[in-house]
């Protein structure tokens, strides 16, 4: 029984791995467009700048690739952890989804409760950073559920940790009313009167 169950866990951790570093690496795919795209805009790569004007920074780029290959090294370490069960590598491996997890966490409630969140940001020289804010607001519907599919695959290792429990699973009750509003975002800002922007 205990050697299903561990296969089971390497199973879904390898899965949740996956999706981690699939998002990894088109981050960094991304970022290595973007670093072409300015290359061919600008007429010299982003990263060996003469001059030390932090004005044309481009942050946006530079924050793409250094997220990519944080997750795709949280995915190496990950898949080291899977495949040999080691103790230190988990709890390591624990550590960085955790502090990923505390990181997105932060960057979510920032931008929830500032209202002035795009300030936050120096400007972005190469556009990049409206063209991908315009491309989030064309598209919602699509990008609330790709993150959503993303928060649940992390939150179903999480749940293969609880069903070991013995302790009893009490089930929540909702109604169909704040099945709606939790649904459909718009309903839940009119319901509450909060106006969105």
């Amino acid at each position: 029984m205990a050697s299903v169950m561990r296969s089971c866990i390497q199973s879904i951790l390898k899965l949740l791995n996956c999706v981690i570093g699939m998002v990894g690496i088109a981050m960094m795919l991304y970022a290595v467009w973007l670093i072409r795209v300015w290359q061919r805009e600008i007429g010299d790569f982003p990263f060996f700048d003469d001059d030390d004007d932090d004005e044309f920074t481009p942050w946006f780029i530079y924050t793409f690739l250094g997220l990519g290959v944080a997750l795709s090294m949280i995915t190496f370490l990950g898949h080291i952890a899977a495949e040999t069960a080691n103790g230190c590598c988990l709890y390591l491996y624990m550590l960085f989804v955790f502090l990923l997890i505390m990181l997105e966490a932060g960057v979510t409630a920032d931008i929830f409760f500032n209202r002035d969140w795009e300030e936050d940001f120096p400007e972005d020289p190469s556009g990049s950073f409206d063209q991908f804010k315009g491309f989030i607001r064309s598209s919602f519907q699509l990008c609330k559920w790709i993150g959503l599919s993303v928060v649940h695959t992390g939150d179903d290792f999480h749940k293969d940790q609880l069903i070991s429990s013995d302790e009893p699973v009490q089930v929540l009750k909702i109604s169909e009313k704040e099945k709606a509003l939790w649904m459909y975002p718009t309903l839940w800002h009119k319901h509450h009167n909060i106006e969105l922007t």
